[in-house]
């Protein structure tokens, strides 16, 4: 008898222990077909987003002309090797360019080439992140961002260079774009007193580049310094301006002053700041110098709330971090870069948080870039393009299959992302 009732309670824990695999299996065949009935981005959704004829808030365009160098105040290319993303090495896109058909596309369009590229990308205006522009590079499709970072690093770097290589070659362009900029203002060396050289060199340059159709102005400085731009006592930034090799924390007090000035008369001006905020290239980049929460103080000061802040590529990987800084009234972000070397199915997930926070400070963007022979800004904007809309499509598609928006909501918030708020931002 007990041998039977333990056969009879075996049998009994398989009956169940069936039953329940038997549950599961009809769960996950309920799951993948559901997978089958619903892909990741509605068909229609992904038709509309398609067709929006999109404004890129970052990129590097090329001049049709060869040679162009001016693409980029710091090519990364000056930088020693680095381990590349996978998404970025050779072999891991494909796209509709070939070296033949750039090669027939610059011989049919001419100076038109780089509209002509826009155009395979869906793209109505780029953002052109350029120490100049070109005949071939020029509204209105291309909008200018100049360079900022060399108004403020006046004194002798030589110090700063010294810290590794890739800073070594960054400082040596950043004081040959200094002397042009001296130039430019009509001197052949930096003024005697700080006050001079604010009135005489910086707010000069700034109201050139507006001028010359600059929408905003675009520091680079995490690949120099922190991002940590604290307020400053002008008296103090004074004394520094006037000494022959300061220290770094003095240095440093100068920067912040000078960089907060800068911001100021871009608010003036009408022009926003842009900053990198992303682990940058190069094997020497202080990640956590670039944390977008090191530019707490600067949206906090009373005097910058006229001008607005752009948080290029995201703050990746501080994709959470940033998220509350949305709330300030003048910080904005795009997600630049991120469409590159993310998948379209990580940057959901990061799109979908902002989306479902502060949906009108969000803005596309591709960092379309000369990186490689093989990945040129043609292929690097295409791809991080293609990628980008994916992303967006996914985030709102899930938004809607949760209920946490109407199909007439995503299709309103793509609209927002891929143009319109840009659009409110710059006025266009």
């Amino acid at each position: 008898m007990r041998l039977r009732g333990a056969s009879a309670n075996h049998d009994l824990e398989l009956f169940h222990m069936n039953g329940r695999v038997a549950l599961l299996v009809s769960a996950a065949l309920a799951v993948a077909a559901c997978s089958r009935e619903q892909p990741a981005v509605d068909p229609q959704l992904a038709a509309a987003i398609s067709r929006i004829k999109a404004i890129d808030n970052h990129a590097h365009p090329v001049l049709a002309a060869a040679g162009d160098r001016e693409f980029d105040a710091l090519p990364v290319d000056n930088m020693e090797p680095q381990s590349d993303p996978v998404a970025t090495r050779p072999g891991a896109f494909r796209t509709p360019f070939t070296a033949e058909s750039k090669a027939a596309a610059k011989r049919e369009h001419g100076d038109g080439y780089p509209a002509w590229v826009l155009d395979q990308m869906g793209t109505e205006i780029m953002l052109a992140n350029r120490v100049a522009m070109g005949a071939s590079v020029q509204p209105p499709r291309f909008r200018w961002v100049p360079y900022a970072d060399a108004l403020i690093f006046p004194l002798d770097n030589s110090h700063l260079a010294a810290k590794n290589s890739d800073r070594k070659a960054f400082f040596a362009l950043e004081d040959k774009l200094r002397a042009r900029y001296l130039n430019e203002a009509g001197l052949s060396a930096t003024p005697g007193t700080l006050a001079e050289y604010l009135s005489r060199v910086v707010t000069p340059t700034l109201e050139r580049h507006k001028r010359g159709g600059a929408v905003a102005e675009k520091f680079e400085a995490a690949y120099l310094r922190s991002l940590a731009f604290d307020a400053a006592d002008a008296a103090e930034a004074e004394r520094v301006y006037r000494l022959a090799v300061p220290s770094d924390a003095e240095y440093k007090v100068l920067q912040d002053y000078l960089f907060r000035y800068v911001a100021a008369e871009c608010g003036r001006l009408g022009m926003a700041v842009h900053l990198h905020t992303m682990a940058g290239a190069g094997g020497y980049f202080d990640v956590a110098g670039a944390n977008p929460l090191q530019l707490q103080s600067v949206l906090n000061d009373p005097g910058l709330r006229k001008t607005k802040f752009v948080m290029v590529h995201g703050g990746w990987p501080f994709t959470r971090e940033i998220t509350p800084l949305l709330e300030k009234p003048n910080a904005y972000l795009d997600f630049s870069g991120q469409s590159l070397t993310l998948s379209p199915a990580t940057l959901a997930g990061i799109l979908r948080e902002w989306l479902e926070h502060v949906p009108e400070k969000v803005m596309f963007a591709t960092d379309a870039y000369p990186y490689s022979s093989e990945m040129g800004w043609e292929e690097g904007g295409w791809v991080a393009a293609r990628n980008g809309r994916e992303a967006l499509g996914r985030a709102l598609t899930g938004m809607v299959r949760d209920g946490n928006i109407t199909q007439t909501r995503a299709l309103e918030l793509a609209r927002m992302v891929l143009r319109e708020n840009a659009r409110a931002l710059y006025g266009f």
